[in-house]
């Protein structure tokens, strides 16, 4: 055996190696960081407990960063409160201490823009049954050229025409991207779930599932009232 052929063997088992192992790191590595930024927040709800309890001591006698297993209860405990306020917030006086600190919050000068924008986007979403449940094909970024993207809701008072919001995710990342305003009559509609596009998006194009509606005959206009 040649040392060339030997080399060749090596670096064909190691990359068939990371196409087996990427995945699995790539998730677990993807779950530890949004354990990490989310028990930011969640354990700050463990202020009622003396830091000597939580946090780990250090040989110098200081208080180091909290045990695991406490960002753990802080998370479990940050559920429950939160289906606490689902539960009790639905009754009258809910709905009423919800009312009241909602106006506390709008007066509170620049936490009352940030508050009000971000209660509006959660509005939109939670209200609008057509945002992110369809994915569409637009001319983008020129006329030559095609996106995929997922439709946000209708925009009727920008123009004389009716236009569609829709979100271009940028790839690899889905989480960023761009916001178009597309003529109604040029969204084309795929016949592809809204999973399935974040797939398209994420794999760089490579995962392109059968029904994915990308052939000329599996594609429609998209229409407003389809969505309803």
């Amino acid at each position: 055996m040649s040392e060339n052929h030997f080399w060749k063997q090596w670096r064909a088992n190691f990359f068939a190696g990371l196409a087996m192992v990427l995945p699995a790191v790539i998730s677990v590595a993807v779950v530890v960081w949004l354990f990490q930024n989310v028990s930011n927040v969640t354990d700050k709800l463990l202020f009622f407990l003396p830091k000597s309890w939580i946090r780990q001591k250090l040989p110098g006698g200081g208080l180091g960063d909290i045990q695991w297993y406490w960002s753990w209860i802080a998370l479990l405990w940050a559920f429950f409160l939160v289906c606490l306020v689902g539960r009790y917030g639905r009754n009258y006086l809910g709905k009423q201490a919800i009312e009241w600190l909602d106006g506390a919050i709008m007066r509170v000068p620049l936490m009352n823009k940030i508050y009000g924008t971000i209660k509006q986007v959660n509005e939109s979403f939670s209200s609008n049954k057509s945002s992110f449940k369809q994915v569409v094909l637009v001319n983008f970024p020129h006329g030559r050229s095609r996106a995929v993207g997922f439709v946000t809701g209708e925009q009727t008072g920008l123009g004389g025409e009716k236009l569609v919001s829709v979100f271009i995710p940028t790839t690899p990342n889905p989480t960023s991207g761009f916001l178009v305003l597309v003529p109604e009559s040029e969204i084309v509609k795929l016949d592809m779930s809204v999973a399935d596009g974040i797939k398209y998006i994420i794999s760089l194009g490579a995962i392109s599932p059968d029904h994915a509606g990308l052939g000329g005959h599996r594609l429609s206009v998209w229409t407003p009232e389809e969505e309803r």
